[in-house]
């Protein structure tokens, strides 16, 4: 069975993706940027606080759906620019604690609105 998830503040704006997607006991997370709760406004401050948004935000979908950051079993890290790759791993550290999910990190062109970071993940759920 497919269960598709949104949170409130994603089905306010329109979006046209779902926050999350279930499957059996994995729960795929959407790509999640470091824009401030219901709105299209990223957090200011640069890379560390959009990493730390973002991953709040993917948190938040996570906890929503039944799972948690220590049941993410995969991440993918899209980086504006690879060269705030050790700034985002900085951040990265104070979520994901040992053992680590496996991980991709890989620098894209135009994120959307603009965001210095976005990440996706794959977790189970118990």
């Amino acid at each position: 069975m497919i269960e598709h998830h949104n949170l409130p503040q994603t089905q306010a704006l329109g979006l046209p993706f779902s926050d999350a997607v279930r499957l059996g006991q994995t729960l795929c997370v959407s790509g999640q940027i470091g824009n401030q709760p219901g709105t299209l406004q990223l957090v200011p401050g640069g890379i560390a606080a959009e990493s730390r948004q973002a991953l709040q935000n993917m948190q938040a979908v996570l906890d929503q759906c039944g799972s948690s950051i220590a049941q993410v079993v995969k991440c993918t890290i899209f980086l504006a620019d690879m060269s705030e790759w050790p700034a985002f791993n900085a951040v990265y550290r104070e979520f994901f604690k040992t053992p680590l999910p496996a991980r991709s990190a890989l620098g894209a062109n135009g994120l959307a609105l603009g965001a210095r970071v976005e990440l996706e993940c794959i977790a189970a759920i118990e």
